[in-house]
């Protein structure tokens, strides 16, 4: 594919294909975002740059299919990123999306197998790919990047194992609950902003569009939570909370 300066990266979303990968010559500093804190050293920073490639993707294409080999660690910066199994056509089954920054694949390319779910753009994405075998190398230089690597697969794990126990051990209405408390702002701690549509947030909790509209009802019918347009206000956190963890 062809290649050239992270740069550019502001101009590929004004009608550049999102199949033409860029080389990361300098460090774009929304990237800080994804590998998380502590600040990287120049060092660090420097040798990543070389390595990753970044690229714009627009709504409804693909960042990686089910089974096609993995050769890279995928990360979306921005924008949102759908996870589930593509049918024919546009027909698309969402398990569960991810907004950047964060990591979007972050263990197939170590099993050098294939992606285990297809990745479709839910909203414009800066997607960032980094060659595990360039990583390898990498970590053998800089063991504080190595530790960082560890723990955001260790996060990843985590993560998959929470929504596991939830969807095989919490009824819907737990699910939900569980779903608003992670979805909090971090500056306010009390108010939710929806940044999907309805089907989606219930493709998460495995449920019908239908369900999720008649739970919300109820939690507003208890006075638990308020709905104002794109916004989910949390009255009771401490109700909201024993009702998620009971």
């Amino acid at each position: 594919m062809d290649t050239t300066s992270a740069k550019s990266i502001a101009r590929s979303s004004s009608g550049i294909s999102s199949s033409h990968h860029r080389a990361a010559e300098v460090w774009v500093p929304g990237w800080d975002a994804v590998f998380g804190p502590p600040r990287l050293s120049e060092a660090e920073r420097q040798a990543l740059a070389l390595l990753l490639r970044s690229r714009r993707v627009m709504v409804g294409e693909a960042v990686f299919r089910r089974g096609q080999s993995a050769t890279h660690l995928v990360a979306v910066v921005d924008g949102a990123v759908g996870l589930g199994v593509a049918g024919e056509g546009p027909a698309f089954h969402l398990e569960r999306n991810i907004h950047g920054p964060a990591w979007l694949d972050i263990s197939s390319a170590w099993l050098g197998g294939g992606h285990g779910q297809d990745a479709r753009v839910l909203l414009a994405a800066t997607v960032l790919e980094l060659p595990v075998d360039g990583l390898r190398q990498l970590l053998g230089r800089f063991p504080d990047l190595r530790e960082r690597m560890m723990q955001a697969m260790a996060r990843a794990v985590q993560n998959l194992t929470g929504t596991t126990h939830d969807l095989m051990a919490k009824d819907a209405q737990k699910r939900l609950a569980s779903w608003l408390l992670t979805q909090r702002s971090p500056s306010s701690g009390a108010d939710v902003a929806l940044k999907e549509r309805k089907r989606e947030v219930a493709a998460q909790l495995a449920i019908t569009p239908e369900t999720l509209s008649r739970l919300l009802r109820q939690l507003m019918s208890a006075g638990l939570i308020e709905v104002k347009g794109y916004t989910i206000r949390l009255l009771n956190l401490g109700a909201l909370q024993t009702m998620a963890h009971d």
